[in-house]
């Protein structure tokens, strides 16, 4: 009886070792997978960021070509006009 009371001793004391070393892994996991979800938020923020100054930087292209083409177009109708008007003169004369 003695022996079976040792016996069962040592293995609640085993049963609760591991489960305290169980608790310890379970926290120690906890506290990488908090780490990667920082580490991912971080990245994911950084990417927002770089994607707007892209988008930023897009729209200024697109502005800046939108104007020059206007001013070519505005370039190319004066030109028609000149073009006009010398045409114009010539078949007067």
């Amino acid at each position: 009886m003695i022996k079976l009371l040792k016996v069962s001793a040592v293995l609640v004391i085993a049963g609760l070792a591991s489960a305290c070393a169980t608790t310890n892994a379970v926290e120690e996991l906890r506290t990488e997978l908090r780490t990667e979800i920082n580490a991912v938020q971080s990245q994911v923020t950084t990417a927002t960021s770089q994607a707007s100054v892209s988008a930023n930087n897009a729209a200024a292209s697109a502005a800046t070509a939108t104007a020059e083409a206007s001013r070519a177009a505005d370039a190319a109708e004066a030109t028609n006009a000149k073009l006009d008007r010398l045409l114009n003169k010539t078949m007067m004369k």
